[in-house]
């Protein structure tokens, strides 16, 4: 099916969320393999630009998307928007390969643009020593949580709390303020991103312990039934990030702790108070032209209807749309 981008979202956005779409288009965005530590600033909602020329995606000149699982229900949204086409008909397009992976596939050319968290420091390393430049935009927003079983009387830790668990110094939830009961801490696997954010935002310079093999889980889906269910017991604790934690619903049996005394939200990340954030990234080569389908959609993401989009799909959108 083959419209014009325009019609399409505002038909799928106007109904969703009420609001005023615009073309889709392309402007020349900052050039850099670093990932931005801070937000973009809000693009003006007054713009006297003379508006871009109209493009139309089709199946044929649709970028090839990759990147972290936790993305996969926001590139099935784009794909869908810009296709016309329901989820199950785009699923198709949206084969991620998690994190790490999906950066390697955009060096390698196996893919044109990723929808991506944070990945690990050596892939960085890795850009660099083949010579890939890329160009990488802060999206979203989302923050690293953490989820007990819903059983579990303890609502909050502290950072240090949380590092001492995970440096094998804190083994029982009595020294946290729970009950007499050993903790049995999950991590994610290796090449994550929840545990890149885990080592960025929370351990630092401090090194993970070295968890039992059945301790480390291999996907999202399976760490939240891990702690929600191991041993039928609330000793459980594991992270993950908001997005996939809260909107997606995967904490069913489970609670979202606070940290610092600061619950995660919506709004909490947003505006900084939770103390574990991190940005959600559109990434496609450096060398990608300005009229490419990968560029275009790159630049599309944020534009107000981009951003309506990401709010809608649950994403702590950069642009703030209120509830």
């Amino acid at each position: 099916m083959k419209k014009v981008i325009a019609l399409i979202v505002s038909v799928l956005l106007l109904a969703a969320l009420l609001a005023a779409c615009t073309p889709v288009g392309s402007e020349t965005p900052p050039t850099s393999t670093e990932a931005p530590t801070e937000a973009p600033t809000e693009p003006s909602q007054e713009s006297t630009q003379e508006e871009p020329p109209y493009f139309t995606f089709t199946r044929e000149n649709f970028p090839r998307m990759d990147g972290s699982t936790s993305m996969v229900p926001m590139g099935e949204a784009i794909a869908s928007v810009l296709l016309g086409e329901s989820r199950d008909e785009v699923a198709d397009l949206v084969q991620f390969n998690r994190t790490t992976q999906s950066f390697r596939n955009l060096m390698w050319g196996s893919c044109d643009i990723l929808i991506v968290g944070e990945p690990n420091a050596a892939v960085y390393d890795e850009m660099d020593e083949a010579g890939f430049q890329a160009d990488i935009e802060t999206i979203a927003t989302d923050g690293l949580i953490f989820v007990v079983n819903e059983n579990n009387p303890v609502d909050n830790l502290t950072t240090e709390q949380v590092r001492g668990i995970y440096t094998g110094q804190i083994t029982n939830w009595s020294q946290v303020g729970g009950n007499d009961e050993e903790i049995i801490p999950f991590q994610r696997n290796e090449g994550a991103g929840s545990q890149a954010l885990m080592k960025k935002l929370v351990m630092g310079d401090t090194a993970l312990m070295d968890p039992p093999t059945e301790y480390v889980i291999g996907d999202m889906a399976g760490l939240m039934s891990a702690v929600k269910s191991y041993d039928n017991s609330a000793n459980a604790i594991g992270y993950s990030v908001y997005y996939y934690a809260n909107d997606m619903e995967m904490a069913r049996g489970l609670k979202i702790l606070s940290i610092d005394g600061v619950k995660p939200t919506a709004e909490t990340i947003r505006d900084g108070q939770y103390p574990h954030r991190n940005a959600y990234y559109c990434v496609v080569p450096a060398d990608a032209a300005a009229d490419s389908p990968n560029r275009i959609l790159y630049d599309w993401l944020m534009t107000e209807e981009g951003q309506r989009l990401l709010n809608a799909e649950g994403y702590v959108s950069v642009m703030d749309f209120g509830d």
